[in-house]
Parts: structure tokens; C-alpha cells; sequence
């Protein structure tokens, strides 16, 4: 039961720390002490959720099928192996998280719609979270223990975004810092993979 939380945590936590719209969203809102945490429990409700209807949805699928396994399996460390050195690549760059300075206030609405539409409208949630997450957890020993790790990656990030953002916020615009966090992505996504290949 244990590996498979770990497996949940150490995948969704790697996909979760890359740079994208809804970490820069969710920043933004907590730097201004905007609905952020009502912000930040909408984003790790959303992950979970997600993550569940992948797993439970291809589990069905795939216990079905030992082709389909086979494809989900080697598929599913093809992308790790590549996500990682994507990682890799992102460590060599310069990059840093926009803090969304100098906007109006919002209502709570506003926010949580703004919030929906970039966790929603944004295709890659879908090959992260339903199609990459919920093939790896179709394949664990224990696929619910898997979700709750996945959820329990969210939970951690969104909240320490939200409720530390004002410390966080000079050490996660250093360019340095992101390396070291793509650094950490990668040896993850590998690690995982590597189990993966094991399991064949």
C-alpha cells in the first residue's frame, strides 16, 4: 500500500512543481491575499478528482485488456523518461513565476471561475492528471492508495503556495530555484519509470 502512495505522491508532485498557468495563478492570487485559500482547495479538489476518474476509470479498462496494460505501461515510462529530460532541459534555462502584480481586486466568483478556467480549459490537465496519472495508478497493487498520494502532492504544493507565498515568493523568482525543483522533477519521473520497466 505504501509504494503505491509513494508512487502517487512522487508522480503527481513532479507534474505539479513544473511552471504552468495554474502555479502562476495560484501564486498570484496568494501574494495578494486574494481568495487564496479558497483558490488553492479548488485546485487540489480538481486534481483529486481527476486523478480518480483516471484511475478507476482505466483501471476498469485495463484489467480488461493485457495489451492495452503492456501499450499503458511502456507508454506511461516513454513519457516519464521524456518528462524528465524535458526537466532537464527546463533546469539549463532561465525561468521564474509572473506574480501577477498591479490588478484589481475580484470578487470571489470571478476568482473561482478564473481559477476553474485555467485548471479546466487547459489540455494538458488532462494528459497529466487522467491519461498519464490514472494509467501509472491503474497498474498499482493499491490504486486508491495511489489517488489519496496524488491528492496529498496537491494538497501540499497549493497550500504551501497559498499560505507561504509572501516568503515564497523571492525564492521561487530566482531562476536558481527552479533548476533545483526541475532537478528533483527529473530524478522523480525517472525513478518511476525505472519501476515501471522493472515491473514489465
Amino acid at each position: 500500500m505504501w509504494q503505491s502512495y509513494v508512487n502517487g505522491l512522487l508522480v503527481a508532485a513532479g507534474l505539479i512543481m513544473a511552471i504552468g498557468t495554474q502555479n502562476a495563478f495560484v501564486l498570484a492570487q496568494s501574494l495578494r491575499r486574494e481568495h487564496h485559500l479558497p483558490v488553492a482547495a479548488l485546485c487540489v479538489t480538481c486534481d483529486a478528482l481527476l486523478v480518480a476518474a483516471g484511475v478507476f476509470g482505466l483501471a476498469t479498462v485495463l484489467a480488461q485488456s493485457p495489451m492495452l496494460l503492456a501499450v499503458a505501461r511502456w507508454g506511461g515510462a516513454a513519457f516519464l523518461i521524456w518528462y524528465g529530460a524535458q526537466a532537464l532541459r527546463r533546469a539549463c534555462a532561465r525561468q521564474s513565476l509572473q506574480q501577477g502584480e498591479g490588478q484589481t481586486a475580484r470578487s470571489l466568483r470571478a476568482v473561482m471561475l478564473s481559477a476553474l478556467a485555467v485548471t479546466l480549459l487547459n489540455p494538458h490537465v488532462y494528459l497529466d492528471t487522467v491519461l498519464l496519472i490514472g494509467s501509472l495508478g491503474a497498474q498499482q497493487t493499491e490504486p486508491g492508495a495511489y489517488v489519496v498520494g496524488a491528492a496529498s502532492a496537491s494538497l501540499l504544493w497549493f497550500f504551501t503556495l497559498a499560505l507561504g507565498a509572501a516568503w515564497l515568493a523571492p525564492w521561487l523568482a530566482r531562476p536558481s530555484t527552479w533548476r533545483v525543483l526541475d532537478l528533483l522533477v527529473a530524478v522523480m519521473m525517472f525513478s518511476v519509470a525505472l519501476q515501471l520497466i522493472s515491473a514489465a
